[in-house]
């Protein structure tokens, strides 16, 4: 349906364009008509039997505003058997055409024909004065053919198989499920929706680093006579990757921003914000986010925005920095300022269908709920300021008539509802207002840090279209005495909330549309889950059918969600015994991505000397078996991690740095003997691959590893990351990847001749004799792994032919006078030279 949607875009853009519309409304005269053409048309035609085709129906003149088009066509339909059917009645926009989508049953040719009926045009419009009676009409007959063979359809694209980069080609329709953004972190504030689930995005499943920088001055101090201290990573309250509110990092379009500072100090400091590639760690701009007022804001969170109107339908993105009331946004490839918007009303944000914010009001003192949309503060500012809003040709269009101003935020209320069908002014509901969720509010009288009433009151009011303001349930349920209890997460999807008891730790899950217990109290998690269950940090999840579960005692729970059957869990084992408290590490779930959760380790106020070893861990969530983990300790009091483009960005705390997960580019030598060998005889083929991702080239890497980091296997991924980046010891028992190795002989053959291992130097080698003589190509392939993506390269050399084998001549005959007596003769000759030689030294040694 999207191809169709976007042929009838493509219609009524076209003729938008080539339409001149006058928008003058003339005095009524009733006593002109005009006559009408109407047309058909049908797209593809041919068509395949079962496939569809786009109808364009309508008549040729136009309407204009606000007459939105022309009412009542129909189309008759005549089929190949001389059956009819009559499709319709259809309501034209501006253009007097619109589209419709018609799918053939049978083989054969059918006729199509438009119907217009008599009608009053009510504005004036290419030149037909308003009142002018539009005379009825009816199109050409139109033959659609309809063949048993499908007509051709666009392939796709298919999703990405070698490393990939931002921006993405429009065209690539099929990677809108890998290209998501980050647009929110929000820290667990009961009032909050969660951020826990990035659905639009593969997950890293090795702890392969593209890059790290210094976000501050981190690590160890050194020096220190009282021990081995390390620099403030902004535990607690204090902190570095965004803080505690509403302000962590944020990824557009494949740019991860975030505040160079923290938050303490606020307008009285200068305050920056950073743009890096999420990919590469290239600084695309630090600069200062400055208000219409000339004051430096703070990032807070990002917005993607798709705008469909007759004149545009594009996507918008957005910087949002939220100074009390009043929201202004910024360019993200820029960070220049757009727009502001004074007086949004309070709430909580939530994100529609097409990435509006709306925010929800619920005020419980007067019995009402409050539905604001930012995109409507737009739409009541040019209806404020238009002269006549029903013609405004503007309002096909954003914003770019507002760039630069500050509008008035409280035109965007949709509407105020009354709860419960009560009048206002009158409070029926206790508590207040714990989780938002798409279609509805979800409140109780209880809350983390106050011990919950006995019984206790939950209640759950509906926000979808035609149900504004109405009550689901309002009950009340006993949880154990004197217990602090506090709802969890909400999943519209699955149709549930849980609720967690700090004291017990147990779990009990109820229906988010009648509000009764399906299961509860589940087996106590581990007793140290109570010091997660009274902070604002840590938070159960609820996905696909799941409950997480578990925290501060460092094993994850994973529940049947509706039949609270324990799946399976997970420690995360301190085998060194760095924990003063517990055999684990407390844990935070981060995010749910591609089949996996992600897990972090914090604390409220960690001692110092940091304890070492804490994981950042990847766990399949179907098995609960780890999938990875890599020695990276997370921060309380910034955000949690972020994720987009398949990319992890997350704060270090070890060391002050900013770290980026993810799957990498590789790249692959070879090389073969340059001068001609004999066949028959071996060649040495020798070649490198090695790990190519930006990080790799930064000074500190690149010093230490002048001929370039190797690229090694998944299984040894995260020791050597850790050797590579945070300078540990290097393993001794790394292994490389495999590479396979190919040729293409001097017949033009290719054949696989076998593979090699590279080592932790990026090294491979293979031998092998040709069996033919000739030319040959070597082709060496890395076929890629969950670290890295795929390369190859290949090299040339000659195998000359083997000489011939040279016959010796056959000697002649020999006589027996050179048998015997020729070295007989020999011997003698020389046996009297030496007796002469003797006599004659003898005589000259007498007196």
């Amino acid at each position: 349906m999207l191809k169709n949607k976007a042929i009838a875009t493509a219609i009524a853009l076209l003729l938008t364009l080539t339409i001149a519309i006058p928008l003058v409304t003339l005095p009524v005269n009733a006593q002109q008509t005009r006559v009408t053409y109407a047309f058909i048309g049908a797209t593809p035609n041919p068509v395949g039997v079962g496939q569809e085709t786009l109808l364009h129906v309508g008549i040729t003149h136009p309407t204009a505003w606000p007459q939105s088009g022309w009412d009542g066509l129909t189309v008759t339909v005549t089929k190949p058997d001389g059956t009819t059917e009559t499709l319709g009645p259809f309501h034209t926009d501006p253009t007097g055409g619109t589209g419709t989508v018609y799918v053939p049953t049978m083989v054969g040719n059918y006729t199509l024909q438009t119907h217009y009926p008599e009608q009053t045009i009510t504005t004036t419009a290419y030149g037909t004065p308003a009142g002018t009676t539009m005379l009825a009409s009816d199109s050409d007959p139109l033959k659609l053919i309809v063949q048993e063979e499908p007509l051709p359809v666009h392939p796709g694209y298919p999703l990405p198989t070698e490393y990939w980069s931002r921006p993405i080609n429009a065209q690539f329709w099929e990677w809108n499920t890998i290209a998501g953004n980050w647009l929110a972190y929000v820290r667990g504030t009961e009032a909050s929706p969660h951020s826990s689930v990035a659905p639009y995005t593969t997950g890293p499943e090795t702890g392969h680093i593209l890059w790290n920088k210094p976000l501050v001055l981190g690590g160890l101090a050194g020096g220190i006579e009282v021990g081995p201290h390390s620099y403030d990573h902004g535990d607690a309250y204090e902190g570095r990757w965004g803080s505690t509110g509403n302000n962590g990092p944020v990824i557009i379009q494949g740019i991860l921003f975030y505040n160079r500072h923290q938050s303490d100090g606020g307008t009285r400091v200068e305050q920056e914000v950073t743009a890096v590639d999420l990919k590469t760690g290239e600084e695309l701009w630090t600069r200062q986010l400055i208000d219409p007022d000339g004051v430096s804001r703070r990032l807070t969170f990002g917005q993607v925005f798709y705008f469909d109107q007759f004149n545009q339908h594009s996507v918008y993105a957005y910087l949002w920095a939220v100074a009390g009331s009043t929201w202004h946004a910024f360019d993200p490839l820029t960070g220049r300022w757009v727009y502001s918007m004074s007086d949004v009303p309070a709430g909580t944000n939530v994100y529609g269908p097409n990435g509006e914010i709306y925010r929800y009001n619920v005020n419980l003192a007067q019995n009402t709920i409050t539905w604001w949309n930012s995109t409507k503060v737009v739409e009541g500012h040019r209806r404020q300021v238009s002269s006549n809003y029903n013609i405004d040709s503007s309002r096909g269009s954003w914003i770019r008539q507002y760039i630069g101003l500050t509008l008035n935020g409280s035109l965007g209320i949709e509407w105020t509802k009354t709860l419960g069908g009560q009048p206002a002014g009158a409070r029926i509901l206790p508590g207040a207002v714990r989780k938002v969720r798409d279609g509805v509010i979800l409140g109780s009288d209880f809350a983390r840090g106050s011990i919950a009433p006995n019984p206790a009151a939950i209640w759950a009011i509906s926000t979808k279209p035609g149900q504004e303001g109405q009550i689901l349930f309002n009950t009340t349920y006993a949880f154990p005495a004197n217990a602090h209890v506090s709802i969890e997460d909400a999943s519209v999807k699955d149709g549930v909330f849980n609720i967690a008891a700090q004291e017990t730790t147990q779990q009990w899950v109820f229906s988010l549309t009648t509000g009764q217990k399906l299961w509860g109290p589940s087996a106590s998690q581990n007793y140290q889950d109570q010091y997660g269950y009274a902070s604002g940090n840590r938070w159960d999840v609820i996905y696909d059918g799941k409950l997480f579960a578990g925290n501060w005692g460092g094993t994850l729970y994973a529940y049947d969600v509706q039949t609270g059957q324990l799946l399976w869990t997970y420690d995360s084992y301190d085998d060194q015994n760095e924990i003063l408290w517990g055999n684990n590490w407390p844990i935070r779930i981060t995010f749910i991505a591609d089949g996996k959760i992600y897990l972090e380790h914090c604390e409220h106020s960690p001692v110092d000397p940091l304890p070492r070893g804490a994981p950042f861990t990847a766990i399949d969530i179907e098995t609960g078996e780890k999938v990875f983990d890599i020695n990276i300790r997370g921060t309380e009091w910034g955000a949690t991690p972020a994720i987009a483009d398949g990319v992890i960005a997350m704060f270090n705390s070890y060391d002050g740095r900013i770290y980026s997960i993810g799957k990498g580019p590789s790249a692959t030598a070879v090389t073969a003997p340059d001068v001609s060998v004999e066949l028959g005889k071996s060649v040495v083929i020798r070649g490198t691959v090695i790990d190519v991702s930006a990080g790799v080239k930064q000074s500190e890497v690149a010093a230490r590893f002048p001929n370039g980091v190797a690229a090694v296997s998944d299984d040894s991924m995260s020791a050597w990351m850790e050797y590579v980046y945070m300078q540990k010891p290097r393993p001794m028992d790394v292994t490389g990847v495999e590479v396979t190795i190919d040729v293409i002989d001097a017949n033009g053959n290719f054949r696989n001749i076998g593979t090699a291992v590279s080592d932790s130097t990026g090294m491979f080698s293979y031998t092998w004799k040709p069996d033919i003589d000739g030319t040959y190509t070597v082709i060496a392939t890395f076929a890629g792994s969950k670290s890295y993506w795929p390369s190859f390269a290949q090299t040339t050399f000659v195998a000359d032919p083997a000489p011939e084998a040279t016959q010796a001549p056959t000697p002649a005959p020999v006589s027996m006078a050179e048998v015997y007596f020729l070295p007989l003769s020999v011997g003698m000759i020389v046996a009297i030279a030496v007796a002469t030689i003797l006599i004659a030294l003898m005589i000259r040694k007498r007196p």
